[in-house]
């Protein structure tokens, strides 16, 4: 299923703004990976470059190039550091703020960020709301290379049906943690209990590193409207 088109910059940059109200002064913040996460990047670079103390701990590659070349402080995740804050987008958000992750890739490094800290915030366009996880057609599941054989048949017979995910030229597309990545579409969209059950299931697989599930984990979700509304979506 094909992305919102770009014309959208106008919305990631309104919850990108809305989310920057979370952000104090001498806090660490993990910076998540995607186009809504890289709108909050460059949105926090500007307020560094106008006094803000923070620093980052980002899930990718490409969100540290970025902080970097905004000028935001960089600090590695050990065992001294708890991250105060965590935004970052999300690929599909259920009404109980369970969220499907991991589209852009870097999914294990956006969960141990998310564990490692206090709160997570996602910021999202409407198009991202769903009734049911896997409903937009795919769940990322990320697995040693040598296991994707195996994990491919063990995911048919939990009724998934497993894709390799490849670059643009056909080859196996390879993570940051030298794995691959399986994407998943469900018989049917997973409710709470459902998505919770197939967790489970697949994390008990020998090969899978983790999942693109991500239940329970956001406190709250800033969700942007065209027109520039940003409506802010609370865990009970």
């Amino acid at each position: 299923m094909s992305e919102r088109p770009r014309d959208d910059e106008p919305i990631l940059r309104a919850v990108a703004t809305h989310a920057l109200a979370l952000v104090v002064d001498d806090t660490t913040i993990g910076l998540g990976t995607g186009r809504a996460a890289a709108a909050f990047i460059a949105a926090l670079g500007t307020r560094v470059r106008e006094g803000l103390h923070v620093r980052g701990v980002p899930t990718s590659t490409a969100s540290a190039d970025q902080a970097r070349a905004l000028g935001i402080p960089l600090v590695e995740l050990d065992g001294d550091v708890e991250l105060d804050l965590t935004v970052d987008g999300a690929d599909e958000v259920a009404a109980n703020l369970d969220l499907v992750k991991g589209w852009g890739g870097a999914l294990v490094r956006e969960r141990i960020v998310a564990a490692a800290s206090r709160r997570q915030v996602i910021l999202v366009g409407e198009e991202k709301l769903v009734r049911g996880l896997g409903e937009r057609g795919r769940i990322p599941v990320e697995v040693i290379p040598l296991a994707s054989g195996v994990v491919t048949r063990a995911l048919a017979r939990l009724d998934l049906t497993a894709s390799l995910r490849v670059d643009g030229g056909g080859a196996p597309l390879v993570t940051e943690n030298s794995n691959l990545t399986l994407d998943c579409r469900p018989r049917a969209p997973l409710d709470a209990a459902a998505a919770r059950a197939l967790e489970c299931a697949v994390l008990a697989l020998p090969g899978v590193v983790d999942t693109g599930l991500f239940l329970g984990t956001a406190e709250r979700v800033l969700v942007g409207r065209v027109g520039g509304r940003v409506d802010v979506l609370c865990r009970p």
